[in-house]
């Protein structure tokens, strides 16, 4: 009884502290792992193709490139790169549930997150058939992590902290059971 009024006020106190409910946390983890599986999978899928450009270890040669083709395509090229990843930098803080943490640790957990993954990402898919690896996707993609964190997660803890508060609700106390009087006439025997 003690350990679960005990548990029910650690995670009031953990809501306190973090001004997120679990819900809303539990539900940004879900959108996490959703948009992870599915980024994965469209992006560690084998192509079969004929032939495949060399690796790109040269940073920005191909944003380079993009940039000199110009247009329509160069820019489809450039937001092929930092689109796919860029939720993250809304949807790692969300996780981590901390409404009232500084900018820039924040920024640095996210953004160092983001690049991990963008990494891990662009190695697998190196060895993904069809693939090759290209630096400038990690460095894009860890870019749009910080846009999207600069831009979105401000403006989200600010709508968050605005939103009357919640009462906590009244813990539940719970009598034990007692046991039923003893007869005193001893037990009945029905015949």
């Amino acid at each position: 009884m003690q350990a679960d009024s005990q548990i029910h006020r650690a995670t009031e106190d953990r809501t306190a502290a973090t001004g997120v409910s679990s819900r809303v946390r539990a539900f940004g983890a879900a959108l996490l792992a959703a948009h992870l599986l599915v980024i994965g999978w469209l992006t560690l899928r084998p192509v079969s193709v004929g032939w495949t450009y060399p690796a790109n270890l040269t940073p920005f040669a191909s944003v380079g490139q993009a940039l000199r083709l110009g247009g329509l395509a160069g820019c489809e090229q450039l937001a092929a790169g930092l689109l796919p990843l860029a939720p993250l930098g809304l949807l790692l803080p969300l996780v981590g549930g901390g409404l009232r943490t500084a900018w820039l640790p924040s920024f640095l957990r996210t953004v160092g997150g983001g690049a991990l993954l963008a990494t891990a990402m662009e190695i697998l898919e190196g060895w993904t058939p069809g693939h090759v690896l290209n630096v400038d996707d990690i460095t894009l993609g860890t870019i749009g992590v910080a846009a999207c964190h600069l831009t979105l997660v401000p403006l989200a803890r600010t709508l968050l902290r605005r939103r009357p508060a919640v009462a906590p609700r009244p813990a539940q106390v719970r009598l034990p059971l007692l046991p039923a009087p003893a007869d005193q006439h001893g037990p009945r025997v029905s015949v």
